[in-house]
C-alpha cells in the first residue's frame, strides 16, 4: 500500500486503516533511514474503565447470598485438597 504525504508534511491514511484507529490508542513509533514504523501499545489493566463499566449495569436480579457465595468457596477447597490427596 502506498500513501502520500500531502503538501502540510502530513500522511494520508487511506479509509480502511483510519477506521482502525480509536480515540485514546497510543502507538510506538520507531523512525529509520528508509521506514517509520507505528506499534500499537496494548493498553494495561484499567481498574476504572471497570468501574465503569460495572456501575452502568442494571443490578442482579438474583444476587446471591454470602452463605451461598461461602458454600461455593468451601465446595472449591475441598474439590482442591481433594485433588491435591489423590497426587501425592
Amino acid at each position: 500500500m502506498t500513501v502520500p504525504v500531502n503538501s502540510d508534511g502530513k500522511l494520508e491514511i487511506p479509509a480502511e486503516i483510519e477506521s482502525q484507529l480509536q480515540p485514546g490508542d497510543r502507538y510506538t513509533v520507531t523512525v529509520t533511514a528508509d521506514s517509520i514504523v507505528f506499534q500499537k501499545i496494548k493498553a494495561g489493566f484499567d481498574w476504572e474503565e471497570l468501574r465503569r463499566r460495572r456501575d452502568s449495569l442494571p443490578p442482579d436480579p438474583n444476587p446471591m447470598t454470602m452463605e451461598e457465595i461461602c458454600e461455593i468457596v468451601r465446595e472449591v477447597r475441598r474439590e482442591k485438597l481433594s485433588k491435591t490427596d489423590s497426587q501425592s
